[in-house]
């Protein structure tokens, strides 16, 4: 296994090579010049006139809109690196385009914004909308993650996704699904522990809740101890605890205080979504956890605890974000999907309704291939699941009546499976030709 010294190296050489990691390129054929008087002028102007005359929504029938969407950052919280600004953030927001479209045949490109103003942030995305069938929010530091999620799920008539917080609540609700599974749980009976209330914690909190899960069964731990109803700072009315006030007025019912050992304190689950460790999660505090204890530390790009100490803990299940170690609780499971299936229905917004319901599919899914105390989640390179997963949010679309488009089980599988596959196939055709030099 390489380090990750090796890995930046090998990264930093290869993005130099390259020079990014996406370009545009046609996907309609061009035999001569003469084409381009039906992809340009004089023949483009009949699809802008049944646009004009028809509608806005013919926009997704006459350009790529229905499957283009926006990486979207500040560059204020850039995976471990912080507040690095948006010009640092860019490889980060390219290389979630890539993911995009290799994994979910999804037209992403990444869009760095020069502000820090959330209601500005806001208004450009708002006035961007005609170009983009959806908006993935990427990297944003909290509070203002949350606003600009608000808003713009309220203003839009496309879908908008954070993958900080709706991303990562869904896998980690499909890793809770399926661990309890093995350990013989009910999700109505557990106690949570969620080390870390910023955007991924309280998404995290709140799908659990939805799915099941007792909200007073619930213990959030910010920097400053467990949420808790009369937590003097969050009694303020500052609009910077307004979404943890909301946390701490539906979690820990029975008041718990302290920190982070307290709130682990005779819990089934821990997941950590805090900052590096090791020995942010120490063993003792695991040995207090009820039987069967399951772990989910991930932190990067070392976790909270390491997964051998917290075996030696008494862990049944532990999972990180890691690829080098078991149960890899990776955000990839579920975005590419998420969108791929909107995208595919035109959907209008992404709900909660439609996040659940990819939680469910990546858990059933990996429950068809058989769930371990090592493999609760699929992996990433399952092409399968992504078409499962995007039939499932696609059909929770339509029966929400977000969709504009309505189409039958198996002609969503048919669609998706092209759209998902195609990215491999030019690559595959690219690299053997040398258009993508190896």
């Amino acid at each position: 296994m390489s380090s990750s010294k090796d890995w930046y190296s090998i990264s930093e050489e290869l993005h130099r090579l390259y020079r990014g990691k996406l370009e545009v390129v046609p996907k309609v054929p061009i035999k001569g010049f003469e084409d381009f008087s039906i992809w340009y002028t004089p023949g483009v102007a009949e699809p802008c006139r049944r646009i004009k005359s028809g509608g806005k929504d013919l926009s997704f029938e006459y350009t790529f809109r229905w499957n283009f969407i926006a990486v979207v950052t500040d560059g204020t919280r850039v995976l471990g690196l912080g507040k690095i600004g948006p010009e640092a953030g860019l490889p980060v927001m390219e290389g979630k385009s890539l993911l995009f479209k290799y994994l979910g045949g999804v037209d992403a490109v990444p869009i760095a914004l020069g502000t820090t103003d959330a209601d500005k942030f806001v208004e450009v995305v708002k006035l961007l909308e005609p170009s983009f069938g959806g908006i993935n929010l990427e990297d944003i530091e909290q509070p203002k993650c949350f606003y600009i999620l608000e808003r713009l799920r309220e203003l839009l008539e496309i879908p908008v996704w954070h993958d900080d917080q709706q991303g990562t609540a869904v896998v980690n609700l499909a890793a809770v699904i399926n661990a309890l599974k093995i350990v013989g749980k009910k999700l109505s009976d557990v106690r949570v522990a969620i080390i870390g209330a910023g955007a991924a914690g309280i998404a995290t909190a709140k799908y659990l809740i939805a799915a099941g899960v007792k909200a007073g069964n619930i213990y959030l731990v910010d920097t400053k101890g467990i949420l808790y109803r009369e937590r003097p700072d969050l009694k303020t009315g500052d609009f910077s605890v307004r979404w943890k006030k909301e946390m701490a007025d539906i979690t820990n019912e029975e008041g718990r205080t302290g920190g982070i050992p307290e709130a682990m304190k005779g819990v089934d689950v821990v997941i950590g979504l805090s900052t590096p460790g090791p020995g942010v999660i120490k063993k003792e505090w695991i040995k207090s956890m009820n039987d069967n204890p399951i772990v989910l530390a991930e932190a990067n790009p070392v976790p909270e605890i390491w997964p051998w100490e917290a075996k030696e803990a008494g862990a049944r299940i532990v999972g990180t974000a890691r690829s080098d170690f078991p149960n890899q609780v990776n955000n990839s499971l579920a975005f590419p999907a998420v969108f791929r299936g909107a995208l595919t229905v035109r959907a209008r917004k992404i709900s909660d309704g439609m996040c659940l319901a990819a939680a469910y599919a990546i858990a059933e899914y990996a429950e068809k291939g058989g769930i371990t105390e090592d493999r609760i989640l699929p992996t990433m390179d399952e092409t399968e699941l992504y078409v499962y997963e995007a039939v499932k949010v696609a059909e929770k679309a339509i029966d929400e009546g977000l969709a504009r488009r309505k189409l039958s089980r198996s002609e969503l599988e048919e669609e998706v499976r092209e759209l998902i596959m195609r990215p491999k196939n030019y690559l595959r055709l690219a690299m053997n030709s040398g258009l993508i030099k190896v």
